[in-house]
């Protein structure tokens, strides 16, 4: 399982990598392996306002649908329309080509909250 040092993760499974103001944001290699082969994705509308914590997407998985809860606050920027006919990125490219969205960041003090690779590590077992 990969868990690149660089970005900050949520108990949820998301990832975040912040460039300037601009938060994106995906999910985990172990979310990714633990709903298996991904088949959707709903992606949110850009200019949106989303709160931390609230589902702003959601994927379909051959086992379940999951919502994607934002770990941060802002303004959805872009989605990665590439999903829509290619959701199996996500599940070849998790921290790469199958991120689902940029959010403008609202407060960027929402990002202590998050956990470091080390920590997210130890969450799912892997430490």
């Amino acid at each position: 399982m990969t868990v690149p040092q660089e970005l900050r993760y949520s108990s949820e499974h998301e990832w975040v990598r912040v460039e300037g103001t601009v938060a994106r944001i995906g999910i985990t290699d172990f979310a990714q392996e633990s709903l298996g082969d991904v088949v959707f994705v709903q992606l949110p509308d850009p200019g949106v306002e989303i709160v931390a914590g609230a589902s702003a997407a959601e994927i379909e998985s051959t086992k379940s649908v999951s919502d994607v809860y934002v770990p941060v606050s802002g303004v959805v920027q872009a989605v990665n329309s590439a999903l829509v006919e290619a959701p199996e990125l996500v599940n070849q490219d998790p921290y790469g080509a199958g991120w689902i969205l940029d959010v403008v960041l609202a407060d960027a003090a929402e990002l202590e909250a998050l956990m470091d690779a080390d920590a997210y590590r130890t969450l799912v077992g892997e430490d």
